[in-house]
């Protein structure tokens, strides 16, 4: 199974944007945003999600990305 990697913290740095100042416009606590930033998290809210959008201006595919495990031959192959 593929994972899931949060590209929040690039956003923020894309737009000059403090972890502070995206708690205060989309109302989530500091150290939640911190979490999802550091990949801490399992699950995200679609409507925590829309407000980043709107904070950061940007889509949620620039936030998330989608990597795929690697093919097993690839994964056993010897070094």
């Amino acid at each position: 199974m593929g994972r899931i990697i949060l590209r929040l913290d690039r956003v923020m740095a894309d737009r000059k944007m403090s972890l502070n100042e995206l708690s205060e416009r989309v109302g989530v606590a500091n150290v939640n945003l911190s979490k999802l930033k550091n990949g801490h998290i399992s699950a995200i809210r679609f409507s925590t999600l829309t407000a980043i959008c709107e904070a950061l201006h940007c889509q949620p595919g620039d936030i998330l990305e989608y990597a795929p495990d690697a093919p097993a031959e690839e994964a056993e192959a010897p070094q």
